[in-house]
Order: structure tokens, then sequence, then C-alpha cells
């Protein structure tokens, strides 16, 4: 397993160094902070004293040697809006996308093992034809549409929900995770109806059928378990990304996730905060993959065997 994890790291590596080298310069090309953060009559004077005293005088080079120095002292940088520690603003926000998305994947796991085992143990009813029909659609609705029709439908015309925000108690969780729920549940239903077909159809479920093995025990311990390897893969990679592409809803909704602090930054160019809550992304996404890899192997034995190789 440390074989395992030593590889992965190393694949990982540069991907991770990439995605900071990309962002950092693109953070820079957003404009100057100077004119954003100082009055607009502010003097030249004024303005290079700002630069100077940020390190944006500096070369890019040298800002991002100063970066890239800073990151291996655990030294992310201040905010320039706020003046309190980039990685403390990033790690403050960063449970609330967490939540969010660990709730989401929650429910939407439950809900597709549930209707694809469901339409599976029927292949090519009725019932079966609606749950595919459905799935596929929810899979092709775009977050940002549904998001935008459940703030018009439930918050403005009917006034049940509340528009945005975290005030308003539990209510204020539905709407954000009804609408990262439904594309999850679309994907994983189709994936969790597909294995459990083919598993359904296999010869050691057959063998446990003649054995006299009731349908809920042969559903439950012996096709569901061997369709639990694609469904978790895509499961991850769902997860992955919720956490990175959670940044539309939030800002929709104004949950006080990461995703709405980078906008914020950008539109603030709030260098440090950006590349912190980007550097927190990537190294947790990194860790989910890695988990994602660990349950896989430990679940098929032909990926452990490729991976220890």
């Amino acid at each position: 397993m440390l074989t395992f994890l030593r590889k992965r790291a190393t694949t990982s590596f540069l991907p991770l160094v990439a995605v900071l080298l990309g962002v950092f310069l693109l953070a820079r090309l957003t404009g100057d902070p100077a004119l954003l953060y100082l009055p607009e009559n502010a003097t030249a004077e004024q303005r290079d004293a700002f630069r100077i005293a940020n390190g944006l005088d500096q070369p890019v080079w040298r800002q991002l040697l100063d970066y890239l120095w800073g990151v291996l002292h655990l030294d992310f940088g201040t905010s320039l809006r706020t003046g309190d520690s980039a990685a403390a603003m990033a790690l403050r926000a960063f449970p609330a996308t967490l939540q969010l998305a660990g709730t989401t994947m929650l429910i939407a796991v439950a809900l597709a093992v549930v209707i694809g085992s469901w339409a599976a143990y029927r292949p090519n009813s009725p019932a079966d034809r609606i749950a595919s029909f459905t799935s596929m659609t929810a899979a092709s609705i775009p977050d940002f549409w549904l998001a935008i029709t459940g703030v018009w439908i439930f918050a403005v015309v009917l006034g049940v929900l509340p528009t945005s925000g975290v005030d308003a108690g539990p209510a204020s969780w539905v709407l954000p995770i009804v609408v990262l729920c439904v594309r999850p549940v679309g994907v994983l239903t189709q994936v969790v109806r597909g294995a459990m077909v083919s598993a359904l159809t296999a010869p050691y479920v057959r063998l446990a059928r003649s054995k006299g093995a009731d349908s809920k025990r042969v559903v439950t311990h012996h096709a569901l378990r061997n369709a639990a390897a694609p469904a978790l893969t895509v499961a991850g990679d769902l997860t992955v990304g919720l956490v990175n592409g959670a940044v539309v809803v939030e800002t929709i909704f104004g949950w006080p996730g990461i995703g709405k602090l980078m906008i914020d930054s950008i539109l603030q160019r709030d260098f440090a905060v950006l590349q912190a809550c980007v550097l927190l992304t990537a190294v947790t996404i990194f860790v989910l993959n890695v988990v994602i890899d660990i349950c896989y192997a430990l679940l098929d034995a032909r990926v452990r065997d490729k991976a220890m190789a």
C-alpha cells in the first residue's frame, strides 16, 4: 500500500504544481489591485507605496519565487481586503463546502442505489424505462439553470425557501443540496442500473438463487457488492466534481464556502486568498482521489495487483 501511495503522490505532484503556477499567473491578469483598493483620486506615489507594501512592485517571476518559498514554509500570505491570513480565511470557508458536498453525495448515493437496483431488478419494464429516462434527463440538466429556476419557483414565486445564505437554518440547505444532487443522482442511477443488470445475470447470482436465496439477499449480498466497484469510481469522480464545481451553486445561493470565497477573491483581486483557496481545493481533490483509488483497489484485486506492479 505504501508503494501505491508513493506512486500516486509522485504522479499528482506535477499537476498540482501546474495548477499553482497557472492560478498565480492568471490572477495577475485580472488587473492591478492598487487601482481597486485605493480611491480614484489617489496619487501615483500612493499607488506605488501600496504596491511596494504588498510586494506587487516586483517582477512576476520574483513574486512567484516569493510565493513558492512562502508555500514551502506554510506561509500563504495575507488578504489585501481584510489583512487576515489567507490560509485561515480558506480554512474557515472550507468546512461549509465539505458539508454541502458530503451531504449531497450521501443523499445522491442512497437514491441512486435504491432507484438503480429497483430498475435493474425488472429490466425493460415500464418502471425501468421511466427510471432510465428520468436519470438521463437529470444528468443533462446544468446546475446553474436548475439553481436559477429553483430560486425563482420556491423562493420568489412560492416564498417557501430562502433565496440565499444560511441564516434560515435547515431550510437554507434545501435548494443548494437539491440543485447539486440532481446530476449525481442521474449519473449514478445509470451506472448502478447497468452494473446491477450485469450482476443479476451473472453465474454466481444464478447459483445463489438455485440454492434458495431470496430476492432481497441476492440483491444486497451478491449483486450489489459486485456492482459497487464501478459505482464507487463514478461516485468518487462526482464528489471531486462537487468540491471543485460548487463555485456556481455557492455563488448563486450565497453559500459561505470556498467556492464563493474564490469568486469574491477574483473580483477583488485578492491574490493571496485566491491562491490559498485553489491550493486547498487541489490538495483535497488529490486526497479524495487517493481514497477513491484505495477503495477501488480493495474492492477489485486486479486493480490492486496492477497498482502494486
